[in-house]
């Protein structure tokens, strides 16, 4: 097997893993703060494996390590919101709300990194919003708080992962991820005692044996190997591949939702109609990015 289809494999199965997160989050009994907590823990204590810890304090700039631990407080609120979206609505409507990110980051990568604005871009995000009414539309009532948490979740994510290109350079990822994965840790361990002062309802933070499974499978299979085949596979694939690969996200999900958690039983077709549109959006940037370079 040649090195280039063997980071496809890697890739495509990263990002099936990476969709399988929605799943687990709808599975796991636990609140969305509880699994937050959990997942931040067990991965960062798996990242030991790979990193060393004392040489990556000595060697990060202080202004660095603080930079970094900062970015950890918005992953941390951007799983939080994430969860919750999906608690709050369904699998389904969570990715779709994810699937906004690439809007959210044609706004905020051109104010943050000081760049001209991309049209192009602005554009295709613009295009989502006609998918997004269809989404509302075709959504019961109930369901729509978590597709309005979703929109946070993605709005989190487009700005945590701007500042990180910002910021980032050639810094060992695993040692970034580690560092990002602890801050977002000990963050929600300081908004835990809040919660459980202030939840109306019984709080419960120990897993069940079920979801002692889904949570390992979260945090190790889900989190950190996804995150060592994406990482290998990157270093092989050019970008245009790997952003098509990874669009590719939410479809798994979608997918998955529909046949486990048979989600479509609370959509309707507007819905999916919705989904079509803001899919062929996303799908759409890398593509016209690659004519354009070639222009």
């Amino acid at each position: 097997m040649n090195s280039t289809l063997r980071a496809y494999i890697e890739l495509h199965i990263a990002v099936f893993l990476f969709g399988f997160t929605a799943i687990l989050g709808d599975l796991i009994s636990l609140s969305a703060l509880a699994l937050v907590w959990w997942r931040v823990w067990l991965t960062s204590l798996s990242l030991l494996l790979f990193i060393r810890v004392g040489r990556m304090f000595r060697t990060l700039p202080r202004r660095l390590l603080w930079q970094f631990l900062g970015i950890g407080v918005l992953v941390g609120m951007h799983w939080l919101a994430f969860y919750g979206a999906i608690k709050l609505s369904n699998a389904s409507i969570a990715l779709v709300a994810m699937a906004t990110t690439s809007f959210f980051t044609s706004i905020l990568e051109p104010l943050i990194m000081r760049q001209r604005i991309k049209w192009v871009e602005v554009g295709l995000g613009l295009l989502i919003i006609p998918g997004m009414v269809l989404i509302v539309n075709g959504t019961e009532l109930s369901l729509l708080t978590g597709l309005w948490v979703g929109l946070g979740a993605a709005l989190l994510a487009a700005l945590f992962a701007t500042l990180n290109k910002k910021v980032m350079g050639d810094r060992n990822a695993f040692e970034i991820t580690f560092l990002e994965l602890g801050s977002a840790a000990i963050f929600l361990s300081l908004v835990l005692p809040a919660y459980f002062a202030f939840s109306d309802a019984p709080v419960r933070i120990i897993p069940s044996i079920l979801d002692w499974i889904y949570l390992l499978i979260l945090a190790l299979l889900c989190t950190t190997l996804a995150y060592v085949l994406a990482l290998r596979a990157l270093r092989q694939l050019s970008a245009f591949a790997a952003n098509l690969t990874v669009n590719l996200e939410p479809v798994y999900g979608i997918a998955l939702a529909w046949l486990i958690l048979k989600d479509h039983e609370q959509l309707t077709s507007h819905f999916y109609w919705g989904v079509i549109i803001i899919l062929t959006a996303v799908f759409s940037y890398p593509i016209l990015k690659k004519v354009q370079i070639k222009k």
